[in-house]
């Protein structure tokens, strides 16, 4: 069973009337699904994708997201997911860069009409639109699926990260490796078909597709999908659906343990990660909710290192726990974290110059993170080798920021680093060097171009950069 369409069909056979999703007033069995999968593939194949071809998804936590992913596997097709948050602009790179035959995109949502931005700015659309609305239940039209062999080393997605050098890079994984790290995360998280899993984590992260959709088809867990987190939304959830596991940022833990009156008693299971977990909110979680788990991974590696179930709150706070999913792990040089594997990356896309240098002769691939593992093999991040920092859950990457701030008149130069934020962990810091400009200026421009968590929150004006001898800035000068 190691392509997704195979497992989606088993899980029918294993699971068949249970509840495979809950998503509002829909909700559909396993059966059901495997159902709907089949005439969403059907559907595609009719407006002309064929295997290979790639398929795009720029849409919310609903059940449209996970029937037309599903469906996109079964017609042989790659999944491409697209960041709700990004522009025009961005979205338009990610369609261009894959050759994207297809796009489900979410009609207004949080405000926004994405595919009539893409419009309005005049950037070419795939032959195929498909609009879905994520308030609206949706049944795709009785299309017959194709036939279509599917191998567990084709390539089920695309993932892109935000590039260091200000280009973004398509992390491509095979079948076998995106189920290779579900089944792994699973395992740990003993998820069986009697859980019940709020996916907050978006979809078209890694976190809420590899470690949501995926980990709940190889379980017979139910996906009950929230499109946008709302504490009080959430809380509702999980009294009403029972909901037993639930993954999310530190943050989403803290705010719903601290909301009054929430009846948090069904869950069983809480992962975390992403951001620095303090040891009292662990303490917290393990008394009223049971097991905690924290992991460590990347786009390129999705779940390297992962806690295990009976761990103290100082273990769960303070590492990543030890490798998972056949990973090996070793420091290497500058204490950079290395890992290797049968579920790291294929590779990046149309750049090989960048995948040599991510991936080394003898297979190691080099994380940018520094670390240190202890005598027990448990993980430790301590700094990272890049400038990356994480406001939110979101990676963001400085030098994106800076290139998109070269573009605003009246900037010479300009410096972005990562700030503690007691919200969202991180959130950015610009130094910049113009003249005439004020800190509404450099925020406007920035998210006129950028995805809203990119946006540099704070902003000093600057007569000069720290430099080195070579000229190199200084960033560790400007973090607090």
């Amino acid at each position: 069973m190691d392509t997704i369409p195979a497992v989606v069909a088993e899980a029918a056979r294993r699971f068949g009337r249970a509840e495979a999703m809950v998503d509002g007033p829909v909700r559909m069995t396993w059966h059901e699904l495997h159902e709907q999968v089949r005439a969403t593939a059907g559907l595609f194949a009719a407006n002309g994708v064929r295997p290979g071809d790639r398929v795009a998804i720029c849409a919310p936590n609903t059940h449209h997201w996970v029937l037309a992913a599903l469906g996109a596997f079964t017609a042989g097709a790659t999944l491409v997911p697209v960041n709700t948050r990004f522009t025009a602009a961005e979205t338009a790179e990610i369609l261009a860069r894959t050759g994207a035959k297809a796009l489900v995109v979410a009609g207004n949502f949080l405000g926004r009409d994405r595919l009539r931005e893409l419009r309005d700015d005049g950037h070419p659309i795939p032959d195929f639109v498909m609009t879905v609305e994520p308030d609206q239940p949706w049944r795709p039209l009785d299309h017959r699926a194709p036939d279509v062999d599917v191998s567990p080393d084709d390539v089920s997605d695309i993932l892109f990260t935000s590039g260091t050098t200000g280009r973004s890079k398509g992390a491509m994984s095979a079948h076998r490796q995106a189920l290779g790290v579900a089944r792994a995360w699973a395992e740990l998280g003993c998820v069986t078909e009697d859980d019940r899993y709020l996916v907050i984590n978006p979809f078209f992260h890694s976190f809420g597709y590899k470690a949501g959709i995926l980990v709940c088809l190889l379980t017979g867990a139910t996906i009950v999908p929230q499109a946008a987190f709302d504490v009080t939304h959430a809380a509702r959830l999980i009294m009403d659906e029972r909901i037993t596991v639930l993954p999310g940022s530190p943050t989403i833990h803290q705010t719903l343990l601290d909301l009054p009156g929430a009846d948090l008693s069904s869950l069983r299971l809480a992962v975390t990660g992403a951001a620095v977990v303090p040891v009292p909110l662990v303490e917290r979680m393990q008394h009223e909710v049971g097991t905690v788990l924290t992991a460590y991974g990347l786009t390129e590696a999705v779940v390297a290192t992962m806690c295990s179930p009976g761990d103290d709150a100082v273990t769960v706070a303070n590492t990543c726990g030890r490798p998972t999913a056949g990973f090996e792990l070793r420091i290497g040089d500058q204490d950079e974290i290395l890992l290797r594997g049968p579920n790291v990356m294929l590779g990046y896309l149309d750049d090989p110059t960048a995948t040599d240098k991510a991936i080394d002769a003898d297979g190691w691939l080099h994380t940018g993170d520094i670390g240190r593992v202890d005598d027990r093999g448990y993980l430790t991040i301590t700094d990272r080798l890049k400038d990356m920092y994480i406001s939110g859950g979101f990676n963001v990457y400085p030098a994106e920021v800076e290139q998109a701030l070269a573009r605003l008149p009246g900037v010479r130069e300009s410096a972005v680093v990562g700030v503690p934020d007691e919200r969202l962990g991180e959130v950015g810091k610009a130094f910049v060097v113009a003249g005439g400009l004020s800190t509404d200026d450099v925020i406007a421009h920035c998210g006129s171009l950028l995805a809203n968590y990119k946006v540099p929150k704070q902003v000093e004006f600057t007569d000069a950069l720290p430099r080195n001898a070579s000229g190199k800035v200084l960033k560790r000068l400007l973090r607090p």
